[in-house]
């Protein structure tokens, strides 16, 4: 099966071939540093980093670039907030993102880009767009004319008629000298008490959009094949990304494909620190390990919307804990279930790679994982040592592939005892399913209650049953 990628722009699933043969160009839209890194940031790194895995894994070469905001009015706001300067605030928060990272298993970009040390190149595209017409300036300021970029809106599909609005405040009264309320600005004249550079248009800093802009070029060229960044940036960021990129090089697609992660949501509304609503990872991380975490952002397709509830969580460690019991089991040598546990196996491993195929669709992957656990618990006690230890070796290199390291939870739960009660759970659970096969549902029953006894819920869906520990 061929890799096939559903793309933002335009709207359709398409097969995936990079502009250079194995060699990928993939941007990720990186943090702004202005507080504590929450669990909304760690599913888009957390998929994008699923999506370098996969493509690393059948063989391109990936050249992955994401970009440190480090300059921003929240960031001027948080460093009046905590009394210190935006640059150690930026530079706080920054180390922050790299330790849950580190958690989280997420792979280091190779270029970390900022803002501060661009300000020549963004000041120098921004002057090249202004010869070719696309922009010019008013008074300190410079704006992007969107006018004169026929294709704008191609990306969020938003048009004039649906009320566009690029542009900061989108009222050209605001904006002295600003000619149409959807034009963005590209430089911006400094307020007072706030960082400014010397640009041919006054002391200023730049626009948001046109960071990303120059950064890319200046890392990665004119066209890229993947760009990521979370669904909430399709417009206006990365509708403005292409305007800008586009009019300054003359060549398109500036991006081949664009991957944007749906967005975590709790109580209803987006997960963001403007809404005050956020959980940090680094406080989910002091319950839940990692590999957990990690498990239970990639049970949800990147491109859909995540809930964030306690349970889910809870569902995971579960999980977690299912993935790492089937290797503790042991063959008696019979080889009885040699042939069926060998072919489930190989069930699992076409599923797994089908679903990744399919526009890394993680959710599957991971149910590919959890068959194989039930199969590798059904049969795994019948067959010879070498053919268990084959399966268990494919779901170990399985997971992997999703950045999840099972040797590694396994020999933390052997060294703390964790797993221990975890597989004898496993075990109890794969009991009552055989036991309501048999039509034995008082047994059935008696093992879920027992189990609730000693707070462990059972929840039976059509894709089995999972356990979790009640609240």
């Amino acid at each position: 099966m061929t890799l096939s990628i559903s793309n933002t722009l335009g709207g359709q699933r398409e097969p995936f071939t990079p502009l250079d043969g194995k060699h990928v160009k993939m941007y990720v839209c990186g943090m702004t540093p202005k507080r504590e890194p929450h669990i909304g940031h760690a599913r888009l790194f957390v998929a994008m980093d699923m999506v370098r895995r996969y493509l690393t894994y059948q063989g391109y070469e990936v050249q992955h670039v994401q970009n440190i905001t480090d300059v921003d009015d929240k960031i001027i706001a948080a460093a009046e907030r905590e009394g210190v300067t935006p640059d150690e605030v930026a530079q706080m928060y920054t180390d922050a993102y790299d330790a849950v990272m580190g958690n989280l298993n997420v792979l280091r970009a190779h270029v970390y880009p900022k803002v501060t040390e661009t300000l020549p190149q963004i000041i120098e595209m921004i002057e090249g767009l202004i010869e070719k017409g696309a922009a010019y300036a008013a008074e300190e300021a410079v704006y992007f004319s969107v006018p004169g970029f026929a294709a704008y809106g191609a990306l969020s599909t938003r048009t004039e008629e649906s009320g566009i609005q690029a542009g900061a405040s989108g009222r050209v009264d605001d904006e002295p000298g600003k000619r149409d309320p959807r034009d963005f600005a590209l430089w911006k004249p400094a307020k007072p008490g706030e960082p400014w550079w010397q640009s041919p248009w006054g002391q200023g800093r730049p626009g948001w959009h046109i960071e990303c802009s120059t950064m890319i070029y200046e890392t990665l060229g004119e066209q890229i094949d993947i760009h990521g960044g979370g669904a909430d940036l399709i417009f206006p960021h990365h509708e403005n990304e292409i305007a800008q990129s586009e009019a300054f090089t003359d060549k398109s697609p500036f991006t081949k494909y664009w991957l944007h992660s749906g967005l975590l949501t709790i109580n209803g509304q987006k997960m963001a620190h403007s809404l005050g609503n956020f959980i940090t990872i680094e406080d989910i991380l002091k319950e839940y390990s990692g590999p957990v975490l990690r498990l239970y952002l990639l049970s949800v397709h990147y491109r859909s919307p995540l809930t964030y509830t306690p349970d889910n969580l809870e569902q995971a460690r579960a999980g977690m804990a299912r993935l790492t019991g089937a290797l503790r089991v042991q063959a008696d040598g019979s080889g009885s279930m040699d042939a069926e546990l060998a072919q489930a196996a190989a069930r699992a491993e076409s599923g797994f790679f089908g679903a990744m195929d399919s526009d890394f669709n993680s959710a599957g992957a991971v149910g590919q994982l959890y068959e194989l656990v039930r199969e590798i618990n059904r049969l795994g006690a019948n067959a010879q040592p070498a053919t268990l230890q084959a399966a268990q070796e494919s779901l170990v290199n399985l997971a992997d592939i999703l950045g999840i390291d099972l040797q590694e939870v396994l020999e933390a739960e052997m060294a703390t005892g964790d797993g221990d009660a975890a597989g004898f759970i496993d075990l109890l659970v794969e009991l009552r399913a055989d036991l309501r096969k048999e039509k034995q549902f008082a047994l059935a029953d008696k093992v879920r209650d027992e189990l609730a006894a000693l707070g462990i819920a059972l929840e039976d869906s059509p894709g089995g049953t999972v356990w979790r520990r009640k609240s």
